[in-house]
């Protein structure tokens, strides 16, 4: 046979899409070739395939006078990476007559080591899913990636570690032993410890208080105040009272961190933690590239984004979070095309009242002029300020309660309130016929309805809105904050008390200008 094909797929953005993979061999002056589009790891995958197959007990395709020439289809579509390795290898061998097999249905991933060996790949429970999608029923890839790979279902994953094995698999005529199937992997919750428990923070019991109205709701969450009080810490705390991942967000999480490479587990059940640095680019935060790819915001899907010093990034990069934080996408689009990530997060925003941090420390007096401290305040932009729910204020701690050994709660009890204000919200939602979702991703147009609000609480409201003269996104934001406290409280209606607490959060003066 002179001609053979198999399939694989390559990652574009955070999609599959289907490669078909065609060998044609004639004879001639030795040359091989790989068409459609591939870039340098592709091209350069003739040198690992020819030494790994030559070290894996056949004939290199560099040993005899054939033009070898290996398409990779649709040609249309940019070929990245070094995943094609195995299937390319397996089809020539196959259009050389050295080994036979049925290809249909099939889809090979790895890259391949000098010796034959097959090495990890990313973005394996993607290319899984879609291959599921599109009917296929085997699929051939690297032992390291089979736990993930397995995570979805009926469809068969065979580990492999190198070409040899896989080789006297597909073929029995050249080996009897057959490689075990991959079981589906079960989700087995592990004990986290976390570097930082709730309990570890002295004092700050009104900061802790505005994290668990954070956690429960879904809320975005300011911290601000002098240096060293803790505004970082409670940061860290966060993640750990928080409720682990549903299946489906394990799936999800574990997906987006595979495609960029960022998976350390086999899969993720925490939510993700992602603090980038105050100097990280516009591109690494928020996405993009000549060929796009994601950034922080979504390696923080379904997790946590940490900015701390707010003020200090880069404004475009501030400015451009308004849609993630309001639509929970980021759209990047390039001359090569366009995507939607998702970007579902709680952000929480760490930063000083001043460029020296000392303003309104009765202590310390601030030494910023008038011009440095308009400067910092003009750094967060009036619609950034009205996407963030809470604005904590982080006082000095007194020297007492950081000597005192007192028991405080634990992060593990605090988590417990925060899955049951959390069901609380599921369920409702499910009343009136939407998914599960909290407070604070509730849509406007229906808030009146899912949020009950007393007339105290509703006259509170108004004559503050009236005073304050806030936004209508803010409006709406301070009842949600508000059914959040009320949920925490297991209360039906939005009562004064609740309303009351709600606007303490709104930022002070001086951090608006």
């Amino acid at each position: 046979m002179s001609f053979a094909k198999t399939y694989s797929a390559q990652i574009s953005y955070l999609k599959a899409k289907l490669v078909t993979m065609e060998v044609d061999l004639s004879r001639g002056l030795h040359a091989f070739s790989i068409v459609g589009m591939p870039d340098k790891s592709v091209e350069e995958a003739r040198d690992r395939i020819s030494a790994a197959i030559k070290n894996s007990g056949f004939d290199s395709p560099k040993s005899k006078n054939q033009k070898v020439v290996i398409s990779l289809a649709p040609a249309e579509l940019p070929k990245e990476g070094a995943m094609f390795d195995v299937g390319m290898a397996i089809v020539y061998l196959k259009a050389a007559g050295e080994i036979d097999f049925d290809s249909e249905k099939k889809m090979f991933f790895g890259e391949l080591a000098l010796d034959g060996t097959v090495r990890k790949i990313n973005g394996a429970i993607t290319l899984v899913r879609e291959a599921k999608l599109l009917g296929f029923a085997e699929i051939y890839l690297p032992k390291e990636n089979a736990v993930e790979a397995a995570l979805i279902d009926g469809i068969k994953i065979f580990p492999i570690d190198n070409l040899r094995q896989l080789i006297e698999h597909l073929d029995p005529r050249i080996g009897k032993k057959k490689i075990t199937a991959q079981p589906p992997t079960k989700i087995i919750p592990e004990e986290t410890i976390f570097n930082i428990d709730i309990s570890d923070i002295k004092g700050q019991e009104g900061s802790k208080r505005g994290l668990e109205i954070a956690a429960s709701g879904g809320h975005n969450i300011a911290f601000y105040g002098p240096p060293g009080t803790g505004k970082t810490m409670l940061a860290k705390a966060f993640c750990s009272i928080l409720p682990q991942l549903t299946f489906d967000e394990i799936l999800e999480a574990t997906a987006i961190h595979s495609v960029s490479g960022t998976l350390q587990n086999k899969y993720i059940c925490e939510p993700p933690f992602r603090a980038p640095h105050h100097s990280a680019s516009y591109i690494s935060v928020i996405g993009g590239g000549s060929n796009p790819k994601p950034g922080e915001v979504t390696l923080a899907h379904h997790g946590v984004l940490f900015l701390d010093e707010f003020p200090e990034f880069d404004r475009r990069v501030l400015e451009s979070l308004r849609e993630p934080l309001e639509e929970n996408i980021v759209r990047v689009s390039r001359a090569k095309g366009s995507a939607d990530f998702p970007a579902q997060f709680i952000l929480i925003a760490a930063m000083n009242p001043c460029p020296c941090g000392n303003y309104g420390n009765k202590n310390k007096p601030c030494t910023c002029v008038t011009g440095s401290l308009l400067r910092y305040r003009q750094r967060i932009s009036g619609p950034i300020i009205d996407r963030i729910d809470l604005w904590v204020e982080v006082s000095q701690v007194n020297y007492k309660s950081l000597a005192t050994n007192a028991p405080s709660e634990t992060s593990d009890m605090v988590r417990k309130r925060v899955e049951a204000t959390r069901t609380i919200q599921y369920m409702r939602s499910k009343k009136i016929n939407l998914p599960p979702m909290l407070n604070s991703k509730i849509p406007s147009r229906i808030l009146t309805k899912y949020a009950k609000i007393s007339d105290e609480a509703s006259e509170i409201l108004t004559i503050s809105a009236e005073k304050l003269n806030i936004s209508a996104r803010v409006y709406h934001r301070l009842i949600k904050i508000a059914r959040t406290i009320a949920d925490m409280e297991k209360s039906e209606t939005i009562e004064k008390r609740h309303m009351l607490e709600a606007l303490q959060y709104r930022p002070r003066q001086h951090l608006t200008g």
